[in-house]
């Protein structure tokens, strides 16, 4: 029987899936995990509430994957959204759409979707074995005939990569695929943290502020010095990725709206993770920087002109009482520091220049980046197996036949929101499919 039999390595989102289709197709699946249990990432996936989706339309959801989005066309035209969703309700699980677009389990329970994936495994008869680490891929020519691991050799006519990427190790995301498809002769794309928080050389100011959030703010990177940023305009339009448009001409790299929050070593929150590969790829060329717009619903003008206002009919406040208005308390000494203004002083005595500095401090508030966290840091991992080797209707190696990949072992990844486990689902699905039909047809004599 093992000569029609589909090993899937990596009982995680796409391996999970990739299983249960293929076993659903009528294919005999072996499940290997290295891990005690499977889906362990996805249990600590949204904070443990699990985003599993997006409720973006197909091209926007593309985009948000970045340059190699593209590639991707062909699974979410096979598995999408409504599927993925129809799917979860068969097991039930109800899920719930946020205000950003963000789909979440009604319960806001992780759990919820493991178990789904578990009994859809179970319920066609899957074998899964934990506990055991998969070393290489054997190959005879150019055909899978089995994998080989540290508990021993198991037969296959075909094989499904499904081990993650090099982020989370604790969960057994540790990059053990990247090494599997490279001995295979895989090209691997250089592997980079992508939606990781980033280290500023400013670390006093960050320590002072640690533990703030700020909310609907403005993050542009530029390629310069911090002290460079304001020989620019200012950016009040979103690019990057995820907005639908091209980089605009250097030196800016990305802009976006949204929250972020000071740690002691620089900056985190969704946004700064969703800018946070540009800015890794950036600084292989030089000095990037970030500026932090706190008012962008004003231009400098605008809100010049609502400080002095401000000033005019309260001109017995402090400078320290102004500041609390404008700022979570904890920025107050920061941001007094910042512009050199004596915190005591009145309303009415701050001069023209003084609410100048006020305003460039409130519209650009800026970093110099020093790094990053590490990759076991990063929510994904970016780089992997090139999509030039991958065949985008199938998800099967252009090099050996009966392998097939999904998920984040691919050079692929997108934004926070959802958009990253859609694609494990999908790509996991069509590899599943695919997959089973190589082995019913590869040997019919055995159905």
């Amino acid at each position: 029987m093992s000569n029609k039999r589909i090993i899937v390595i990596g009982a995680g989102a796409s391996g999970m899936m990739a299983a249960g289709k293929a076993a659903e197709a009528e294919a005999k699946v072996l499940l290997l995990e290295k891990m005690e249990r499977p889906c362990k990432k996805i249990l600590i996936s949204g904070q443990t509430r699990c985003n599993v989706t997006n409720s973006k339309e197909l091209d926007d959801f593309i985009i948000t994957m970045g340059p190699n989005g593209r590639f991707l066309y062909g699974a979410f035209h096979h598995y999408f959204r409504d599927d993925l969703l129809a799917f979860l309700k068969r097991y039930g699980v109800e899920t719930k759409t946020e205000a950003d677009g963000r789909i979440f389990p009604a319960s806001d329970n992780a759990g919820d979707v493991t178990n789904a994936l578990r009994e859809y495994t179970a319920d066609h008869k899957v074998q899964l074995i934990t506990d055991i680490r998969a070393t290489g891929i054997k190959v005879e020519g150019i055909q899978v005939t089995g994998v080989q691991t540290d508990k021993g050799a198991y037969p296959a006519a075909a094989v499904i990569l499904a081990t993650g990427g090099a982020s989370y190790p604790g969960t057994g995301s540790s990059g053990d695929g990247y090494k599997i498809a490279a001995a295979l002769g895989h090209t691997l794309v250089r592997l980079r943290p992508s939606l990781v928080p980033l280290i500023v050389h400013e670390t006093e100011l960050v320590k002072s502020m640690q533990g703030v959030s700020l909310h609907d703010v403005r993050l542009t990177a530029y390629k310069c010095q911090a002290r460079d940023i304001n020989n620019y305009p200012a950016q009040t339009g979103d690019c990057g990725r995820g907005t639908g448009h091209g980089h605009p001409p250097h030196p800016i790299i990305a802009s976006r709206r949204g929250d972020i929050i000071f740690a002691h070593f620089g900056i985190s929150g969704p946004l700064t993770l969703q800018t946070s590969l540009a800015i890794v790829d950036a600084m292989e060329n030089g000095p990037v920087s970030v500026s932090i717009d706190i008012k962008p619903e004003a231009n400098e003008k605008e809100l010049d002109q609502q400080l002095q206002q401000e000033f005019d009919q309260h001109g017995k406040r402090s400078y320290r009482h102004i500041l609390d208005d404008l700022l979570p308390h904890k920025m107050v000494q920061p941001f007094a520091k910042l512009t050199g203004i004596p915190q005591e002083k009145r309303a009415n005595q701050l001069s023209a220049q003084e609410r100048k500095r006020l305003v460039n401090s409130l519209k650009s508030l800026c970093f110099t980046i020093k790094g990053h966290l590490p990759l076991d840091s990063a929510m994904v991992t970016a780089g992997g197996v090139s999509l030039d080797e991958v065949d985008p209707r199938t998800m099967a190696s252009r090099l050996i036949k009966g392998l097939y990949f999904c998920g984040e072992v691919l050079d692929l990844d997108g934004d926070t929101g959802g958009y990253n486990l859609q694609a494990a689902f999908s790509t996991g699905y069509v590899a599943g499919e695919q997959a089973a039909t190589f082995i019913h047809t590869a040997h019919p004599q055995n159905m």
